[in-house]
């Protein structure tokens, strides 16, 4: 009994036996298990999107021809001679290319333009509660819930020349043209482009400016209303101001979403759009 008290004691004066460090496995692990996590996106990132642009700018520096089609890794080096052929704006090739650019800017004006205008028309009309408000919310966001390709292969049977319905409607119904127009080709193309992109673009700005509208205190139109403004007034001078911050990121997600949009045309018109219609 005496030994394992001094023992003991012996023990409680020196602090107890001493352990080595700790190994940080755990906190190795809780460290490394969120990128663990993320690699399987970051890789499907890489060969989806990186990879391919890379490739694209190796290609533009060759020379490809269509000898060299399915096997451009062969074709010979041309250097910047293709960038050289681009901004030629007096060579067919930098014609086309600043013809395409004017016709990307205008139709994405445009587009962006009455995207947010009736989207923010549509949000402020719904933003008081009514019976059916909920119906018709869900019924402005279908375009938005559809398919791409879907919605624009329909698009492209409602624009036919002979029976479409948008002919149908202007033309057998409402006789406000003299003949069924061609919607697909000539002028009129770029504006059954322009339908379309503000058709399946504006339930967007819909969206982002109800929820923008739920930040907007109620109290604010109550005391305008005391102060006798009227409804465009309390619009002019309480949600438009309110809504600039949400404003300024959805002009600017709209613009960078339609500037570079591929689908849309490309379903709409295939592989050789017309020229009104040529992004």
């Amino acid at each position: 009994m005496g030994t394992a008290k001094v023992r003991s004691a012996r023990g409680d004066s020196s602090g107890g036996t001493k352990r080595g460090p700790r190994r940080p496995t755990g906190r190795l692990r809780r460290v490394s298990l969120p990128y663990l996590l993320l690699l399987p996106a970051l890789i499907l990132e890489l060969l989806v999107h990186l990879v391919p642009m890379v490739i694209g700018i190796v290609m533009s520096f060759k020379e490809l021809t269509q000898f060299y089609i399915r096997d451009w890794g062969t074709a010979p080096w041309s250097g910047i001679d293709n960038y050289k052929l681009s901004v030629d704006f007096n060579g067919p090739v930098g014609e086309s290319l600043l013809h395409s650019f004017f016709v990307t800017v205008g139709f994405t004006l445009l587009s962006v333009g009455l995207c947010w205008a009736i989207g923010t028309t549509a949000a402020i009309y719904l933003q008081d509660t009514f019976r059916g408000r909920g119906l018709l919310r869900a019924v402005f966001l279908i375009p938005y819930a559809l398919p791409v390709y879907a919605a624009v292969i329909t698009w492209a049977f409602m624009f036919q020349h002979d029976n479409g319905l948008v002919n149908h409607v202007l033309h057998d119904q409402l006789h406000l043209t003299d003949q069924p127009s061609f919607w697909l080709i000539g002028d009129n193309s770029f504006y059954a482009l322009l339908t379309v992109s503000v058709w399946k673009g504006w339930p967007f700005a819909f969206l982002i400016v109800m929820a923008g509208l739920q930040n907007i205190p109620r109290e604010l139109y109550e005391a305008a209303a005391l102060d006798g403004a009227g409804m465009w007034q309390q619009i002019r001078r309480i949600t438009l101001p309110s809504l600039r911050p949400v404003n300024q990121v959805l002009v600017l997600v709209l613009f960078l979403w339609t500037f570079n949009d591929f689908n849309t045309p490309y379903v709409l018109f295939g592989k050789s759009a017309p020229e009104a219609a040529d992004l």
